[in-house]
């Protein structure tokens, strides 16, 4: 995700464009200090796209003038310390999400970097994919009358490790270094809901580990101590039900790795990714439930797409011009710390739910 969406695909790929244009009418042209633990990696990926700043002394890094953003893409478990850091440096901060692996982290992250008076974002990535920035036009529209629902299905097989690599680290599965599909996935459905949706009041959830052993980078087996699979209610704000499975050990059924379906009084949509389909109460079919018969029509064929209407940039690259401009010009910029912390007390709320075997509501921060 470090490298391929934030640095490929964003920031090089705003240099590649010539830049950020403000509002003044100059350019921001953002110059790069790859940060990490192993040069060697360092290197070989400077040398691929024609950096030159490399550094494994992230103090000394954080100490240049010349340096004046942090992001942070690495292990969950490490993330709060090394924003601390740069909070306490006077950096801006942007980071992906969850911010810490503790609600009481987050906040004082948020605490930090109010008092510091540094800019900073979360990233939120989902709310600028295609599929649901057409989600959002239609909520906008008022194309689904009253919102009654929305149920979510989120997830694909990771191989174990044994007989095929698996696509995702190994940290993911071990709850030492932060992993989890809760505390991974919980605050993206935290936004998408509260932005798009509504705000979420409460919560009921089903956190279990499917698959308790896989294989790590070096083919050695080891015990998957974080959960894999996350079944959510969330009750929003207007009496809206939300019920989202987020899963790395199903089998993809659908169009889309994740998809929405939204129903409302006067229609219904599916948003994935990048595509959006709806069914407006004018155009609904009569289905009549009659096991034996065999079904004769093709329910998504009763679908319409929503057309596209406008280009879709790169959500990752998109959100990075959003916030370099906010760091700049001071431009709006909505998705602060105090919204990654929203996410990580919703994550921290659906594991007490699950260890509790109850509904919990939603305070306030």
């Amino acid at each position: 995700m470090g490298y391929r969406q934030h640095l490929v695909r964003s920031l090089l790929a705003i240099r590649e464009q010539g830049g950020v244009p403000l509002a003044d009418g100059t350019t921001l042209w953002p110059e790069l200090v790859l940060a990490g633990r192993n040069e060697a990696k360092l290197r070989d990926i400077a040398d691929r796209h024609g950096l030159t700043e490399v550094t494994t002394d992230l103090d000394a890094a954080l100490a240049r003038d010349d340096v004046s953003i942090y992001f942070d893409a690495q292990v969950t478990s490490e993330r709060e310390k090394a924003i601390g850091l740069a909070i306490a440096a006077g950096k801006h901060i942007y980071t992906e999400k969850p911010t810490s692996t503790t609600l009481s982290g987050a906040i004082e992250l948020a605490r930090a970097a109010d008092a510091a008076g540094v800019k900073h974002g979360v990233v939120q990535d989902k709310l600028f994919l295609p599929g649901l920035r057409k989600l959002r036009r239609l909520v906008e529209g008022g194309f689904f009358g009253r919102i009654l629902s929305v149920r979510g299905e989120f997830g694909y097989w990771v191989f174990e490790g044994d007989w095929q690599a698996a696509q995702r680290p190994s940290w993911n599965y071990r709850s030492a270094d932060g992993g989890g599909i809760t505390v991974d996935m919980f605050p993206h459905w935290h936004y998408v809901l509260e932005q798009i949706i509504a705000p979420v009041r409460a919560v009921t959830a089903h956190i279990t580990t499917h698959i308790g052993e896989r294989w790590d980078e070096s083919g050695s087996a080891y015990e998957a101590t974080a959960d894999d699979a996350a079944y959510g209610i969330f009750e929003l704000e207007g009496g809206i039900v939300a019920q989202i499975n987020s899963s790395w050990a199903v089998r993809v059924h659908r169009d889309e790795l994740v998809e929405f379906q939204v129903d409302g009084t006067e229609g219904s949509a599916v948003a994935g990714l990048r595509g959006c389909r709806i069914q407006h109460r004018a155009t609904t079919p009569k289905p009549v439930w009659n096991p034996d018969l065999p079904v004769t029509e093709s329910f998504r064929d009763q679908w319409q797409e929503v057309p596209d209407n406008e280009e879709f940039d790169n959500g990752f690259k998109a959100q990075w011009e959003m916030f370099l401009r906010h760091v700049a010009e001071d431009a709006p910029y909505t998705w602060d710390l105090w919204a990654g912390a929203r996410g990580v007390q919703l994550a921290e709320l659906g594991l007490q739910s699950a260890r509790e075997g109850r509904r919990i509501e939603v305070p306030s921060l």
